[in-house]
């Protein structure tokens, strides 16, 4: 009798499902799931940038799966926090792709913890999208690249500062966190200045641990520095020392109009903890601003924000937009658009794949993946802080640019290849 329940029980399954229209293999795909791994910190001085980038991605997966998810499966992401640790990077990494079985990988801020992870993703033939601006003097087939290389932020904003419309700059400050990113782009921009005539001299380059809080002395030295003439500085400072150091700036009164600041990782999220009155005119370079005015990022703002709330996120009441927040989104919809051309989840596959792939991005701009350096091609804006922590957008390149991943600064760069084979360089 038991047995005969149990056959009319799968007849009357089959029954419903034919009924709707389902076959045996939808109904299994629509079962199935096709993992992805976020890698971002969640705690310790980088969460006060990587958390929102992990809320975005999961917001972009919502979005996905309520579309009908990827070749007819929902996207099931697996969260993991190195918590700003970098060898635990490599560790957690590992693990998304052995033990977790992950398509992809979305993660990663700064570079250290790049590089931390990049042997893995290549001994393992895995896939990962970094979303945040970097010092370029890097390829590799299993990583694409949706932050701006130097010549795509670094590059410009120096050049609008040496400008008259920028200031007409003539020393500089090249102030960093003591890590790879920093220390390269420094390299990277002390080359360019040099080309442009600026003596060493006229160049002082200084350099803090991550979670530095006290800017009191360097504050002080650069209000020193800049009486020798029309200076500008340049900060690479990453993670919660932004708060210290904007307020420092405010404490000693070192306003844009005397030496301004230009922000190669500072947005909107980093402003959110500071009074950003005394910081009105000082700038950040990026290839997305919250303030922009186009149908795309009016929608995005207003989505972001709904999501914000309904899974009451920190800071809800007032949601914030930014440049990784863009990068992410676009990589993980780009990786998407990828896997359904290929019509599947395999690495190389999806690498080909992502060849010209394109995305309407909210910085108003089509997105566009280079068909061979694995970077998009960007828009760059300059924009000046406001009271209200928004930017006002005051320069910004006639349309997209190419990425460099190998800088021109850099002696024998010229002999590199413009696309990855496989064989990463890792500048120490």
């Amino acid at each position: 009798m038991l047995k005969r329940r149990g056959v009319l029980k799968v007849l009357a399954l089959s029954a419903a499902l034919a009924a709707a229209g389902l076959t045996s293999q939808t109904a299994f795909a629509q079962t199935k799931t096709i993992k992805v791994g976020v890698l971002h910190s969640l705690s310790g001085t980088m969460a006060i940038s990587e958390t929102v980038l992990k809320d975005v991605t999961l917001m972009a997966i919502d979005e996905i799966n309520a579309k009908g998810g990827v070749l007819g499966m929902q996207l099931e992401p697996v969260v993991v926090d190195p918590a700003s640790n970098w060898p635990l990077f490599a560790e957690k990494a590992r693990q998304l792709i052995t033990q977790d079985k992950v398509a992809v990988v979305f993660g990663c801020w700064t570079s250290v913890s790049r590089k931390s992870v990049l042997p893995v993703f290549e001994e393992l033939n895995g896939l990962l999208f970094y979303p945040v601006q970097y010092e370029g003097e890097e390829l590799s087939k299993n990583v694409f690249y949706t932050g701006a290389a130097p010549n795509q932020q670094a590059i410009p904003a120096v050049e609008y500062l040496m400008s008259k419309e920028g200031g007409a700059a003539k020393r500089w400050v090249l102030l960093g966190t003591d890590y790879v990113y920093p220390r390269t782009t420094n390299k990277i921009l002390r080359a360019f200045l040099h080309s442009k005539g600026v003596k060493d001299s006229d160049i002082d380059e200084k350099y803090t641990p991550f979670g530095h809080s006290d800017y009191q002395t360097i504050v002080a030295d650069i209000k020193k520095f800049s009486a020798g003439g029309k200076t500008a500085v340049v900060s690479t400072i990453n993670g919660d020392s932004n708060v210290p150091f904007y307020k420092e700036l405010g404490n000693q009164g070192l306003k844009a109009t005397d030496v301004p600041v230009v922000a190669f990782s500072v947005g909107e999220e980093e402003l959110r903890g500071v009074d950003t009155k005394p910081l009105v005119g000082h700038l950040a370079a990026w290839n997305y601003f919250m303030s922009q005015k186009n149908p795309v990022n009016d929608a995005w703002k207003k989505q972001w924000a709904a999501y914000a709330k309904a899974k009451k996120l920190p800071n809800a009441d007032k949601p914030l937009t930014n440049d990784p927040m863009e990068a992410a989104w676009i990589g993980i919809h780009m990786w998407k658009q990828a896997v359904e051309k290929a019509k599947s989840t395999d690495t190389d596959k999806v690498i080909a794949a992502m060849a010209g792939q394109t995305f309407k991005a909210p910085s108003g701009i089509t997105s566009k993946m280079d068909e061979k350096n694995h970077h998009l091609h960007k828009s760059v804006f300059i924009g000046e802080v406001k009271a209200d922590g928004q930017f006002n957008i005051v320069w910004q390149t006639k349309g997209p640019i190419k990425a460099q991943p190998w800088s021109p600064f850099i002696p024998g760069n010229d002999k590199k290849k413009d696309e990855p084979d496989g064989k990463t360089i890792i500048t120490k």
